[in-house]
């Protein structure tokens, strides 16, 4: 899959759409606290983020920075390279989860401990950090989170017992802060950010006294404020892309979607718009699925389930392939992800798509194939021996023109048929003509015998 995520980064780059990364505002010497956004799952495209942005603080000598973080998963990276950063990092790093409705599970809750700071809005939750990493849960044990949680808590001088807490459950805000697993809880980033002021914490640099506030106004309108730019950083076009492509969801639902427009194209006897976002879908799924943990088997019983569909729609009619491809598509969506559970879409969004996929196959394209390929103006068997031309070459598949109307078109014996050809249609199977050369066409056992029976 790599060379197909490598062409889906290419394709990106080609249309322009951007970088990864929006440019940081203040400049060296006027310092600032950095706002990095992680929001979705911590993947390739956000753990970039997080790590890059540490690294531009600590050159352009920002006071701070502070992760603004909502994440439910950990999918194709691993959590510690992040962690490694911020214990490195001698700017200080705080963890702010929120806004309120906010989630820290799996890698972003290690990212958390590991924080110098760390505080969450009312409403939002943090926990189970295992399983870290969802699309390999098994790399990580338990024990091993529990003994990880409980040294970043120490080392912030959190409390390591209330950390560990976090290795199985999800706790609110208030409980978090209650068994010492945060600092506090803060409703807004502008309160986190006043909160800190005067705090001590200590990095890689050593003990830092936070000055990230200010008194303006007087009497009763006094009120704190940031002393201090406040720059907010986030994927850009680009690297949003990329992240959306991580996501098992919408990676399934390319594949699947992609598959029936190529097939779709195919009837259409051109390759044109549809063939073309199809090819895209694919793609797109290619590049996300050399990240997430896929069954390739199933991707096979999803690429045969195309095909099974395919082969009855161009008979025109319901078959043993049409069953075979219901039930290849609904066991291909059902076992198509490895990994965790929690990576598998919602079985509501696989019972939408494969209906609507089964729909399409079975009551979409049929009709298009009439409207297409068959004359309005005589019935199909009355089309035998009438005489037409090829539109493509014919070997041993291809399109004709028969009264006006186009036709995909099978040679009815090893005669192909070259562009231009005049034809003569020898049977109709269907939605497909059976044709030959209008002269010099080879003669089959049938013809033989009934010359012979003539004689």
């Amino acid at each position: 899959m790599t060379r197909a995520r490598r062409l889906a980064a290419a394709l990106l780059i080609a249309l322009g759409v951007g970088v990864f990364f929006a440019p940081l505002a203040p400049a060296a010497d006027k310092g600032g606290i950095l706002v990095v956004q992680v929001e979705g799952a911590i993947d390739p495209p956000n753990a970039s983020l997080i790590r890059n942005a540490i690294e531009r603080a600590n050159q352009d000598k920002f006071t701070l920075v502070i992760l603004q973080i909502d994440s439910a998963r950990t999918v194709g990276v691993a959590p510690n390279q992040i962690v490694r950063t911020i214990r490195r990092s001698a700017v200080p790093v705080v963890s702010w989860i929120g806004p309120s409705g906010a989630q820290a599970r799996g890698g972003a809750a290690l990212i958390l401990e590991a924080s110098h700071a760390a505080f969450a809005a009312p409403g939002s939750d943090i926990g189970p950090a295992y399983p870290v990493r969802l699309d390999q849960p098994e790399l990580t044990s338990a024990p091993v989170v529990r003994a990880e949680l409980e040294k970043l808590a120490t080392a912030n001088n959190r409390d390591p017992n209330g950390a560990a807490r976090l290795t199985n459950s999800s706790l609110s805000a208030r409980d978090s802060n209650a068994v010492g697993a945060i600092d506090g809880v803060r409703p807004t980033l502008g309160e986190t950010i006043v909160t800190l002021n005067k705090k001590t914490v200590t990095t890689s640099a050593g003990e830092i006294k936070l000055s990230t506030a200010k008194i303006i106004g007087e009497g009763q309108d006094r009120r704190r404020q940031p002393n201090q730019d406040v720059v907010f950083d986030s994927l850009g076009i680009s690297g949003k892309v990329s992240h959306a492509l991580l996501s098992p969801s919408l990676a399934y639902f390319l594949l699947v979607i992609g598959l029936a427009l190529i097939v779709f194209e195919f009837f259409a006897a051109s390759i044109g718009f549809a063939a073309l976002v199809g090819a895209g879908a694919v793609i797109g799924a290619a590049y996300g699925f050399d990240v997430l943990p896929v069954n390739l088997w199933a991707i096979g019983l999803l690429l045969f389930s195309a095909l099974a569909f395919a082969v009855d729609a161009q008979v025109g009619g319901l078959g043993v392939w049409t069953g075979a491809g219901a039930v290849t598509l609904i066991g291909g969506s059902i076992f198509l992800y490895g990994g965790d559970s929690q990576l598998r879409p919602a079985w509501w969004l696989l019972v939408l798509i494969i209906a609507g996929v089964g729909v399409f196959y079975v009551f979409a394209i049929p009709p298009f194939l009439r409207a297409r390929f068959s004359s309005p103006t005589v019935g199909r068997e009355a089309l035998i021996g009438e005489m037409g031309a090829a539109l493509t070459e014919v070997n041993p598949e291809g399109v004709v023109e028969v009264r006006d109307a186009r036709w995909r078109a099978i040679t009815n014996r090893a005669t192909p048929v070259t562009v231009g050809d005049r034809i003569r249609v020898t049977a109709v199977l269907g939605f497909v003509l059976e044709v030959e050369p209008e002269e010099g066409g080879a003669q089959d056992y049938r013809e033989k015998r009934s010359r012979r029976k003539a004689k």
